[in-house]
């Protein structure tokens, strides 16, 4: 890649395309953008990116495009569609999406095939606030070039960024990540609820536990959450986290594995989705646990 910085294609502005977007136009890329929903564009474009009227145009307009969406049916709809018929050779599309991995493999090759165009998928975890301050992990698939080139276009965007092996092998570490995640979340759902039900005062348990082998990023977060009740601003849906898992469980099962744990967390997620949670915070997962909850 030249020292000139490429012309960025981001499509996605939604709770992490956005603030990404903004970090990215902060360290100086020309960033075109597409959005479904073209009112959630205007917070970008007013920093400077520039909007594009299609899909198409923002291919056409840019030398590597980058993917922020909510699941593998949009992002394949997308690439199959739009991506495949209108980009060339030379160009990179970095996805930044969690998707399930045999997918992002046969888009990967799709893309090849059609427009020899790269592939490097490099799912993010660290939330709305890893975004916005630009400290997030990325796990990265694809060749080495590529994934040197993603280094470089997303330092903005990341604390760490690491090359898994290929293509696909983003997306399986994410899986990997949302497991821990995703168990962690529903322990400490249950575990707050006991504690507020036993008389203690739960504000006080992510301060005593902090720095103790129970501490964790998420006790941190959504445990506080919890303990005062402050479901809002939605930062994440519990729609992810059960996307997600469902993914854990159909990789296991191509692959053999026992998963027990994340299988159970699929199910109680599921169930929490069921009452109307599924646009709403994984904080609200402690009603899961309370008697009041109808």
């Amino acid at each position: 890649m030249s020292d000139k910085k490429p012309t960025l294609g981001f499509i996605g502005i939604g709770l992490m395309g956005k603030p990404m977007t903004l970090r990215l136009l902060d360290a100086g890329f020309s960033v075109n953008v597409w959005n479904r929903s073209a009112e959630k564009l205007q917070p970008v474009t007013a920093a400077g990116a520039t909007a594009c009227r299609s899909v198409a145009e923002l291919v056409r307009d840019s030398e590597i495009i980058i993917l922020c969406l909510a699941d593998t049916k949009v992002v394949e709809s997308i690439v199959r569609n739009d991506i495949a018929t209108n980009g060339c050779a030379g160009k990179l599309l970095i996805d930044l999406s969690s998707i399930h991995p045999e997918n992002t493999r046969q888009l990967a090759s799709l893309l090849h095939e059609k427009c020899a165009m790269g592939w490097v998928d490099a799912p993010v975890s660290g939330g709305v606030s890893g975004a916005e301050v630009g400290n997030l992990a990325i796990m990265a698939g694809g060749r080495a070039d590529h994934i040197n080139i993603a280094r470089i276009v997303l330092a903005p965007l990341y604390k760490q960024l690491t090359h898994m092996g290929e293509v696909g092998s983003g997306q399986i570490t994410k899986i990997c990540n949302q497991m821990i995640v995703s168990c962690n979340v529903l322990v400490i759902a249950e575990m707050m609820a006991l504690a507020k039900q036993a008389g203690v005062d739960a504000e006080q348990i992510p301060v005593a536990l902090a720095g103790g082998f129970a501490d964790s990023k998420p006790l941190q977060i959504v445990g506080t959450e919890m303990a005062t009740e402050t479901y809002e601003p939605v930062k994440w849906r519990v729609k992810t986290l059960l996307k997600d898992l469902n993914m854990a469980v159909d990789l296991s099962t191509k692959q053999g594995n026992a998963i027990p744990m994340s299988a159970l967390a699929s199910q109680l997620m599921q169930l929490h989705g069921s009452h109307g949670y599924l646009e709403q915070d994984p904080a609200t997962l402690i009603k899961l646990y309370t008697q009041t909850d109808a």
